[in-house]
């Protein structure tokens, strides 16, 4: 299986950080491996074990600590598990199967099985909303509600990203952190540290990993037609990555059920939906108890 790490050194550099970095995790947890086809897979569990589960994707080129600002409001009400996704710079195996197979639905069915988990609410940002639309297209009687937060696989990818930030990628530490900004768009007025703070191991992240390559899948109308599920899609208008307005426009027309929202200044990384994401789990998730319960 071909590293997706610089070298091994800068492996064992990315994970000891990622550990000292889930120290800081904000409520109690547990974190372990779960066992899969495609090797074993990195886990936090959190919140209440009697409560909803609630399944997080994070998005390519970093890990569930993306999660760390949003983690403690949700932990109030659902069973968190935060994965780490295969082929990413957690401590899931490096897997990569093809995006256009079936492989990741079956990798998630077997995290699923690990947790004893039937029915879950997803939330994906970037390539996780990719990961929770192939999930939810394939299984939609598996999942309550999905969350998916500037999805991959909807409208087109902007190549005009990828000829400003790969320049700046080999420009040494400012071009990263330059690059990573360019991704994430403009930060808010008041940071929370914890933003802060991933967003520098990002930019260490890009220093020593080996990202994807090649276009992520498009999924076509009669995928999207299959998401019967209550479906919250939040995109951001100044996205430099993923055309919103084609998202936007696509999902209107496949599922209508679905709400959309854009925030106009916001970039592809997007900050300070914690409590939105949350009311939206919270109804939906509710209806679908008592739907089962029927």
């Amino acid at each position: 299986m071909a590293s997706i790490y610089k070298s091994a050194e800068a492996e064992r550099l990315i994970c000891e950080r990622y550990r000292e970095f889930l120290k800081r995790w904000p409520v109690p947890n547990r974190q372990f491996r779960v066992p899969t086809r495609q090797g074993e897979t990195f886990v936090i569990a959190c919140g209440p074990e009697d409560a909803p589960p609630l399944v997080l994707l994070h998005g390519a080129m970093v890990n569930a600590g993306m999660w760390i600002a949003d983690v403690a409001a949700w932990a109030e009400h659902f069973r968190v598990y935060a994965i780490d996704v295969i082929g990413e710079p957690g401590l899931s195996a490096p897997s990569r199967p093809p995006l256009s197979s079936e492989a990741y639905t079956l990798w998630l069915d077997d995290v699923l099985q690990a947790l004893t988990l039937q029915h879950v609410s997803l939330v994906g940002a970037s390539l996780g909303g990719w990961l929770a639309l192939d999930y939810a297209t394939r299984r939609p009687e598996r999942v309550d509600s999905a969350v998916l937060l500037c999805p991959a696989g909807v409208g087109r990818q902007k190549r005009s990203f990828l000829f400003k930030a790969l320049p700046l990628m080999l420009l040494g530490d400012w071009g990263r952190r330059k690059a990573v900004a360019i991704a994430v768009g403009p930060p808010p007025a008041n940071v929370p540290p914890a933003h802060t703070r991933f967003a520098e191991f990002m930019s260490f992240i890009g220093k020593h990993f080996i990202p994807r390559r090649g276009p992520v899948p498009i999924f076509d109308d009669a995928a999207l037609k299959r998401l019967t599920m209550p479906v919250l899609v939040i995109l951001g208008g100044r996205d430099a990555i993923l055309d919103s307005a084609e998202t936007k426009l696509r999902m209107e027309r496949a599922v209508p059920h679905a709400s959309v929202v854009v925030l106009p200044e916001a970039g592809h990384g997007l900050r300070g939906q914690t409590a939105s994401i949350l009311k939206f789990l919270q109804l939906t998730t509710d209806a679908s108890l008592a739907s089962r319960s029927r």
